[in-house]
């Protein structure tokens, strides 16, 4: 792949211009692929939208959200604990209407779920077969009972 450096240019010919991203998305690298694909697919129930597998890449894509995906790629550190901020400073967060309801869920499924209440909100914490730390949230509203 050759790498095209683009000329810079000045802030007037992109004033008013704005960013309009056709989707989001994250990368996740990993060494327990194949594990990896099978707990967003199966165990975190991600909808699988396409996979690649050539001389070039191995990954496969799934909508993580309303619109956005989550790429799982070869290429990541395996780790037999959750790993540490340094080590990958990314936690990937599911939102949901009930921790306590997912996370049963997820328990029955094989998945070891720590629960935690912040003032901010209850989240579920729980790792993938990689060591990449994942969790749930109920996030809280100021209008509720809660």
């Amino acid at each position: 792949m050759k790498a095209t450096t683009l000329p810079i240019i000045s802030t007037k010919e992109t004033e008013g211009v704005t960013l309009n991203y056709t989707r989001t998305g994250l990368v996740l690298c990993t060494e327990l692929y194949d594990q990896c694909v099978a707990f967003y697919s199966n165990i975190m129930e991600l909808p699988i939208l396409e996979m690649l597998d050539d001389q070039y890449s191995k990954l496969t894509v799934l909508r993580f959200g309303h619109d956005g995906y989550l790429m799982i790629e070869t290429g990541g550190d395996f780790s037999s604990a959750p790993k540490m901020l340094n080590e990958n400073p990314v936690v990937l967060r599911f939102n949901v209407t009930s921790v306590d309801k997912y996370a049963r869920i997820l328990m029955s499924k094989g998945v070891r779920v720590i629960i935690r209440i912040e003032p901010w909100g209850t989240v579920g914490d729980f790792v993938d077969p990689d060591g990449n730390r994942c969790s749930l949230r109920e996030e809280w509203s100021r209008f509720s009972d809660n």
